[in-house]
């Protein structure tokens, strides 16, 4: 189109010449002669240069592998380059892609050969064996779509990272990856406000509780690219904060001031800890969380989400801290469980800290994160390697799921938008069945497995929740964070528990939870 416009151009310059200077002899035949001229002579160097450059370069080498790739945005293009520039183990041979203003679209020799829905033909034309999924802010429903497809026609299928997942934002086919089960299960696009994140966090002094952990350490990884002017790393775990290093440096530096071995039952530690480093902005992400675990062993459930979570406010007050955020769980909404009644009775000694203390004490409160340890892929991961069975407590138990890179963004976004008092409830989708999961992830292996129902074990709910009845549900700031008052709970009120029996200790729990009206405000005590 460029090359007929240019061409097109000559010829309207030659037109205007002869108005203009009726004087000067220009035969009228020129105009006519002039242009498939013009545009022949700037036609062909472009067909020359896509019949010797383009074409050879889009041919499929001995040994490469065609691949049709699914979106012809930014994400796609510079994956096309990066084959064509980088890497002949790839060949392109067409996208596919829904956006009407791209059907005619062609990149580097590569054409738009059809939409989506149109993926098995364009790849049987084309006989392409992978497909690439380069739509970068699909969701875990198209993802599927799109996956089931492609299986369903024999195709071997890769897919792009979130840009979230992204470390550097550029493209390269190195970063081509194998579907997971987390893109079928918890992929969704996600506007992550950076100017407030950056307002909170850049030259702020920063502290992370149970850094080692899975959550923990995310929060750490993605603190760090927002440049602190110090982040502390603190868990009881010298192994896990060894690994957390080697991923955030490439190095596993132990002796730094930076990193901190303690527990957070120890609050006289805690406090020479915060003492010395007098963090700004803390976040707490160090529990106990395994529900059936805790279900038999409720006192050190207590000590840590409890009794640790005391800990680490009363040291966070004692330096003037910030900004706190207190990591909580969907298992404090409307709680049956000694995970529950715990991390509820978390949220409630963070709300009420509001009161007595400057900055702004708060809790995030979200469901199941993939790829967390523990986490039920993790289990069926196992179960499948072992060759089965794969166990599900319930065929109609649901449960809310995350990835760990979206929640740990939506925990830090909410950070920058709570206030006093509050627990932010992160907006996890729609719930999905976990009998569903089981059978993907099944299929994903290619074996052909049994699922054995193994009945729901004492404290586990069929179908989770995110908010407590009172609740409300409203969203002033980001659609996918829903901020919602917090019952206080006085540490007084739970003085002498860790003293009592373990059964009658579960019991006084949930008593201290009853307690805790949503409607019952900072500074009012139960009776």
């Amino acid at each position: 189109m460029i090359t007929i416009l240019m061409g097109g151009v000559g010829v309207v310059a030659t037109l205007v010449n002869m108005v203009a200077f009726p004087d000067a002899f220009v035969a009228r035949s020129v105009p006519l002669i002039a242009t498939p001229i013009a545009v022949w002579l700037a036609v062909w160097p472009r067909l020359m240069w896509r019949m010797v450059v383009l074409e050879p370069r889009r041919r499929a080498p001995d040994g490469a592998k065609r691949v049709i790739i699914v979106g012809a945005g930014d994400s796609g293009r510079e994956l096309v380059r990066s084959m064509l520039r980088d890497d002949r183990t790839w060949a392109p041979q067409a996208f596919v892609e829904d956006n009407p203003s791209r059907k005619h679209f062609r990149y580097l020799g590569v054409p738009v050969a059809g939409r989506v829905r149109d993926l098995l033909e364009v790849a049987h034309r084309y006989e392409a064996t992978t497909a690439i999924i380069a739509l970068r802010s699909l969701d875990a429903a198209g993802m599927r779509a799109i996956y089931d497809l492609a299986v369903e026609g024999g195709l071997d299928v890769k897919v792009l990272p979130s840009i979230s997942e992204m470390i550097d934002g550029g493209i390269t086919v190195r970063d081509v990856r194998d579907v997971e089960p987390e893109d079928l299960l918890g992929r969704r696009p996600i506007d992550t406000d950076v100017d407030a994140i950056a307002s909170y966090l850049t030259g702020k002094r920063v502290l992370v509780t149970g850094a080692g952990g899975s959550i923990g350490s995310e929060i750490a990884r993605q603190v760090k690219e927002y440049s602190p002017a110090s982040l502390v790393v603190l868990d009881r775990d010298e192994s896990a904060l060894h690994a957390l290093l080697l991923s955030m440096y490439g190095r596993a530096d132990l002796e730094s001031p930076s990193v901190v071995l303690a527990d957070i039952r120890d609050g006289a530690r805690l406090k020479d800890v915060f003492e010395h480093h007098r963090p700004e902005v803390v976040f707490h992400a160090a529990a106990l969380k395994h529900v059936n675990v805790l279900e038999q062993h409720p006192l050190e459930a207590f000590k840590t989400n409890v009794l640790g979570t005391g800990n680490v406010l009363e040291a966070a007050s004692a330096v003037g801290v910030e900004r706190f955020v207190n990591i909580s769980t969907d298992k404090a909404a409307a709680p049956q469980n000694v995970l529950g009644y715990t991390k509820r009775l978390a949220e409630g000694l963070t709300a009420a800290h509001t009161r007595d203390y400057g900055g702004t004490y708060l809790s995030v409160r979200f469901g199941n994160v993939l790829g967390t340890r523990g986490s039920v892929l993790t289990t069926f991961a196992a179960q499948i390697a072992a060759g089965g069975p794969v166990t599900v407590t319930h065929p109609e138990v649901t449960r809310f799921f995350m990835t760990v890179n979206e929640a740990v963004q939506l925990v830090i976004q909410a950070a920058a938008i709570g206030r006093d008092g509050e627990a932010l409830v992160l907006d996890m989708g729609e719930p999905v069945r976990i009998i569903e999961v089981a059978r993907r992830m099944i299929e994903h292996s290619g074996k052909d497995l049994e699922i054995e129902i193994t009945g729901l074990k004492p404290g586990e709910k069929l179908h989770e929740i995110l908010l407590t009845e009172g609740e409300v549900d409203s969203r002033p700031r980001h659609p996918l964070v829903s901020h919602v008052t917090v019952g206080t709970v006085e540490p007084s009120e739970l003085a002498g528990l860790e003293s009592l029996p373990e059964r009658e200790l579960t019991f006084e729990l949930a008593r201290a939870c009853e307690k805790m009206s949503p409607n019952r405000r900072i500074g009012e005590r139960s009776s």
